[in-house]
């Protein structure tokens, strides 16, 4: 973070000091745990939690002042009103002490974190450059994020993600952008929202948010996503596989490990495209993000060079294990949705190809309504790309089970990840390719670790 005054924070967000004034150095922190020599510490009030009763622990690990909403002993104190709002203020105005700063807000159903670890990796080459860590891209995260800007930054990466309508116009009045990327409007949190109408709506408060001097990159292949170029006044780049696109992918094939190659056509003549990161899906967040980057500077054969090493940096996003026997271990794990679902299927069937194919799915969560329809096309749609063995896990995801053995599949239902656990142990057979993927709360991707574990991984690609 860029030193401030502990004076100069107070007067930023509108607080008052209780204690000494303080030179705030170090990182901001909402976790006590994460705090070190200089630390501004932000003691939220949560459902289960009040961070003021943590200040202790926060001052022992190297916070200097906390901000909060009554003051603690600890350590000198901003006290306000509301913590959350005075955060966000806080952290726009880092970024407005950074002029020329170059910020791109990402957003989509799926895609984003692993969309902006690509992006940053790109934009690293060309300057200092902040992203987020894991997948920080709520009402925290992103101050979270933004707080980590430098007086040397040239570029932030924003990931956006929202469960209702107005939440990424909050997140863009923290980090408004002058570059946004919107990948996909799919059925992710489709329980909360409503409709999947909504979530577009949603998602195009990204595009509303940019000026008119920005960029707008939007996937073409997405007929919803496509439409937000009516809701923006910035310059629309489209990227996709459609012949209408500015960043357009052609002749996409896939190797044996799921890495796909393309060619990219541009105005500017065509290049050759390889991935390292595994799933054909990633091809259309690759061109959102040559897309970006050669609108932020960079050259685009200095960008298609960075982006053919560049790799996923959050856990159980299409890792792929080699284990020993030569069984191939792919932990997609950290979430899911009907679409991530079906690019995780396709992963696997291009993986797998002339090897026996395990898909241990679980449930996905926020789908309201649509749930048990969701989960059956799951099943579906692993039968129609010739998944052997789908593994149910959980009563959530019995509807996947169910709609396998309808077409003929060979499905297994199972309680839940113990289970699952003991049932993988006694049946995966050498040169197998076995398939975690599930919502973040149906726990499969500490299942997958478990048995990465026990079968010792030898690699991980």
């Amino acid at each position: 973070m860029i030193p401030l005054a502990l004076s100069e924070i107070a007067r930023v967000v509108g607080g008052s000091l209780v204690g000494d004034d303080v030179l705030v150095d170090g990182p901001v922190v909402t976790d006590s745990r994460e705090a070190q020599a200089g630390s501004l510490y932000v003691a939220r009030v949560g459902e289960h939690a009040d961070g003021h009763q943590f200040a202790d622990g926060a001052a022992r690990a190297g916070a200097v002042a906390t901000l909060g909403s009554r003051p603690v002993e600890a350590t000198p104190t901003v006290v306000v009103p509301d913590v959350q709002d005075a955060f966000a203020s806080l952290a726009r105005s880092v970024v407005d002490r950074v002029p020329g700063l170059n910020i791109i807000g990402i957003t989509g159903s799926s895609g984003k974190t692993s969309t902006k670890d690509l992006l940053g990796q790109v934009l690293a080459q060309d300057g200092e450059t902040v992203a987020p860590q894991g997948s920080y891209n709520s009402e925290v995260g992103v101050p979270l994020t933004l707080c980590r800007v430098t007086a040397a930054t040239r570029h932030l990466v924003v990931e956006m993600g929202a469960s209702g309508v107005g939440h990424i116009a909050y997140l863009t009045r923290m980090a408004p952008p002058r570059i946004g990327i919107v990948l996909n409007v799919g059925h992710a949190h489709v329980g909360e929202f409503g409709s999947v109408d909504a979530i577009a709506r949603t998602k195009s408060e990204l595009v509303a948010a940019l000026p008119s001097d920005g960029v707008a990159v939007l996937n073409l292949d997405d007929p919803r996503v496509a439409a937000m170029a009516e809701k923006t006044s910035a310059r629309v780049i489209g990227v996709g596989r459609s012949e209408a696109a500015d960043y357009r992918a052609v002749d996409v094939r896939s190797d044996t490990s799921g890495r796909a190659s393309f060619t990219l056509l541009t105005s500017e003549g065509s290049i050759p495209v390889t991935l390292a990161v595994h799933g054909e899906h990633h091809v259309g967040n690759a061109l959102a993000v040559l897309a970006a980057a050669v609108e932020s500077g960079v050259e685009l054969s200095r960008a298609v060079q960075t982006l053919s090493g560049a790799s996923a940096q959050a856990r159980w996003r299409m890792e792929v294990h080699q284990l020993e026997r030569g069984i191939t271990l792919v932990n997609d794990a950290y979430n899911a949705n009907p679409e991530s679902m079906s690019a995780a299927l396709a992963a696997l069937a291009q993986i797998g190809r002339a090897r026996r194919t395990v898909a241990v799915l679980g449930a996905m969560r926020e789908l309201g309504d649509e749930s048990v329809s969701a989960h059956r096309a799951v099943g579906t749609d692993a039968v129609a790309r010739g998944i052997d063995v789908v593994v149910a896990v959980g009563p959530d995801a019995s509807p996947v089970a169910d709609a396998v053995q309808d077409a003929a599949g060979a499905a297994q239902r199972v309680v839940d990840a113990d289970a699952a656990y003991d049932l993988l142990v006694s049946m995966l057979q050498p040169g197998d390719v076995v398939l975690f993927k599930s919502s973040r709360d149906s726990g499969l991707r500490y299942l997958g670790d478990r048995i990465t574990e026990r079968f010792e991984a030898e690699d991980v690609l």
